[in-house]
């Protein structure tokens, strides 16, 4: 079967690597996002990685901690590192070559971000993974998703979530929230719906990106959007 994408970004969130757990990492999650991605490489599809790190560490209110916004950000970016490492191991057990690059230099565990390189790796087949957000405080790993997006000129961002796409309200908490198919850049502005932070959501729609939401947690869900099934919700221009 071809693949709808030729190289794609996939933003994961650090919450859903926790599983059940209240903290830090589940090893059967990774273990299934490991497995997952391993099939769409399969296919031949490039495979870019950003994750959060909400599960270990995010900036939090400096009022409440005393730790200063700066400070907290790059303890966050730090974080997405650990989260990066441990898919890494995930996926180089099941035979997958992986690189992890970092936004913050820490040569021993990552190699510089460096998009030439990074574009490299992606052509040979191996699965890469941005760690370190943007390595700037003040901005998102939603952001960092985006931006690198766009420097490797991905297809696509597949925003693998808890839900199975975008809907007019949380569907956990309203079960008449509507779910929709496809929407555009400027229909999620004007309905207010948080896709991702405004930042990451404006690069994405100057540079005509689109986005993808979709349930990650399900087994195959992630095949199936990059084969061209319909799933999850459609954001484009």
């Amino acid at each position: 079967m071809l693949p709808r994408f030729k190289r794609i970004l996939l933003k994961l969130s650090g919450e859903s690597l926790m599983g059940d757990n209240n903290f830090g990492l589940d090893s059967r999650v990774i273990s299934q996002y490991a497995q997952d991605i391993k099939l769409i490489t399969e296919l031949g599809v490039q495979v870019a990685i950003v994750i959060g790190g909400g599960n270990i560490y995010r900036g939090m209110n400096e009022a409440e901690t005393g730790i200063e916004r700066a400070q907290g950000d790059y303890m966050g970016m730090l974080a997405t590192v650990i989260n990066g490492m441990a898919l890494q191991s995930g996926l180089e057990r099941i035979g997958v070559y992986t690189r992890l690059q970092s936004a913050i230099k820490m040569e021993q565990i990552a190699e510089p971000y460096i998009r030439r390189r990074a574009i490299r790796h992606l052509e040979k087949g191996r699965v890469v993974i941005f760690g370190a957000g943007t390595g700037n405080p003040y901005f998102t790993t939603d952001t960092a998703g985006s931006l690198r997006a766009i420097e490797i000129k991905a297809d696509v961002i597949l925003k693998g979530t808890r839900v199975d796409g975008i809907y007019s309200a949380d569907p956990e908490k309203d079960n008449l929230a509507k779910k929709f198919e496809s929407i555009t850049f400027a229909e999620c502005i004007s309905k207010n719906l948080k896709v991702m932070d405004m930042t990451a959501f404006t690069l994405c729609m100057e540079n005509q990106l689109p986005i993808i939401v979709f349930d990650m947690n399900t087994p195959g869900t992630l095949h199936r959007v990059v084969t061209g099934e319909k799933v999850g919700t459609l954001v484009s221009g």
